[in-house]
């Protein structure tokens, strides 16, 4: 078997009737390693991340790609991420400090975040990042004190709501007037931001930013939000001077989960960016900006699967037959938050035919523990390995320790070999932040 849509691209089925990805046999990986275990295929990370600069770059010169690393970040994505030549964005100290690890370049650095704390702005200062996304007057005030007191000027974006609502879960929308994120346009707080930017001594405004979304299959999203965001730039350059260097669209590209998903190619996410803001330039008698693309899950999604063993088999005649597995909410939210949907294979079974319809459940004690609803697999039994693809985004990167569960290791594959870039959490772990009640 070659790779199907949703697994990585290096997915075969080898001589023992096992799934292999990047030369290695997933039921030794799960053996080694234990499980729940992520697998990253670095091949298709770097496929990805080579499949945007294609595409862009055969369309412009002036963009830049960002890694959008809540999507899944540590030390070993980030340095693979500066090997592939993208920028990296960071929403929290914590993705700062992984980055910074990671050697990876600070000038290629975007901060995001609407509730920046005072010792996260100035741990972005002191690293020397590139830019700042400011997303609230407070945090005007927050970097402009800062950077005063350190004596430099600040690159910033701002970051606008542009009011496009995008055909995707209300929970992954963040375009719309009513979002936590960024600076309204229709109530005019991003005109005021866009005054407050330019009056301040210390920091120089280079660009916008905006977001609309994630998971995202209809691409005229994107048109309607440049189309929204030049002509607020047209005006902002009348009111104060601004002169728009970098346009940053934001990432969401929606990936398939489920072989029936009918996602957007890269390319077309291109084609569509680059018409528009090509567009929007010229219409309102601009330069061309620089575009930026976040992409995020489209880079990291795909490349990764999540490996369980089963524990048990529980039939309930006339009604459901559940599998459990020893891991669930603690490794995957996704589906709990956004009802997202999954496929599953056991990977010790993978060329016997998937003939028995089940629902994966998680070892959680909240009964909407539930991985993956009627699913067909083969016959499943206890010690079985079954696998979820499609996880590199948003599984590890929420991972949690509820039910005191410690989060699982993640390996990267290829080549045949694998090596652990985040170890297990042991039981140890979980207790080690922990004191006894107090005397």
């Amino acid at each position: 078997m070659t790779h199907t849509l949703i697994y990585p691209h290096t997915t075969v089925h080898n001589a023992a009737g096992h799934l292999e990805i990047g030369g290695c046999d997933v039921v030794d990986l799960a053996r080694e390693f234990g499980t729940p275990l992520f697998i990253y295929d670095e091949q298709t990370l770097r496929d990805q991340c080579r499949a945007y600069h294609a595409a862009f770059g055969a369309r412009t010169d002036l963009y830049e790609i960002v890694y959008a690393s809540k999507a899944f970040s540590c030390r070993a994505m980030a340095e693979l991420v500066a090997q592939e030549d993208l920028s990296l964005d960071v929403a929290t100290g914590g993705a700062l400090a992984a980055a910074r690890a990671a050697g990876f370049p600070a000038g290629r650095i975007y901060f995001h975040g609407n509730n920046k704390s005072p010792a996260e702005i100035e741990a972005g200062l002191d690293a020397g990042i590139g830019h700042f996304v400011v997303d609230s007057f407070e945090e005007i005030e927050r970097l402009e004190a800062a950077a005063a007191v350190r004596g430099r000027t600040q690159d910033v974006l701002v970051r606008v709501t542009p009011g496009v609502r995008p055909n995707t879960h209300d929970f992954v929308q963040t375009g719309q007037q009513d979002s936590k994120f960024g600076f309204g346009l229709a109530d005019g707080r991003a005109h005021e931001a866009v005054g407050r930017l330019k009056d301040a001594p210390h920091l120089q405004l280079v660009g916008v930013h905006a977001h609309i979304g994630s998971q995202i299959f209809e691409l005229d999203s994107y048109q309607r939000e440049v189309e929204v965001l030049f002509v607020a730039i047209d005006d902002w350059r009348r009111a104060f001077g601004f002169e728009c260097r970098i346009f940053n669209i934001g990432g969401g590209l929606g990936i398939r989960y489920i072989s029936t998903d009918q996602p957007s190619s890269i390319a077309e996410f291109a084609e569509i960016a680059v018409t528009a803001v090509r567009a929007g330039a010229e219409k309102h008698g601009m330069p061309m900006p620089r575009l930026f693309v976040e992409p995020g899950r489209s880079i990291a999604g795909k490349a990764a699967v999540t490996a369980y063993t089963v524990g048990t088999v529980k039939v309930i005649p006339g009604v459901r037959t559940y599998v459990a597995v020893d891991g669930g909410m603690s490794d995957n939210l996704r589906p709990m938050l956004y009802d997202s949907k999954y496929e599953a294979m056991l990977a010790n079974k993978a060329e016997e035919p998937a003939t028995d319809v089940v629902t994966i459940a998680g070892k959680h004690c909240e009964s909407g523990d539930v991985l993956v609803r009627d699913v067909h697999v083969a016959p499943p039994e206890p010690g079985d390995v079954l696998v979820t693809p499609s996880t590199g985004a948003y599984g590890y990167a929420m991972a949690n320790n509820y039910n005191a569960q410690p989060r699982p290791a993640v390996v990267m594959v290829g080549g045949g070999r694998a090596h652990v870039i985040i170890e297990r959490e042991t039981w140890d772990d979980v207790l080690r932040l922990q004191r006894p009640l107090a005397p």
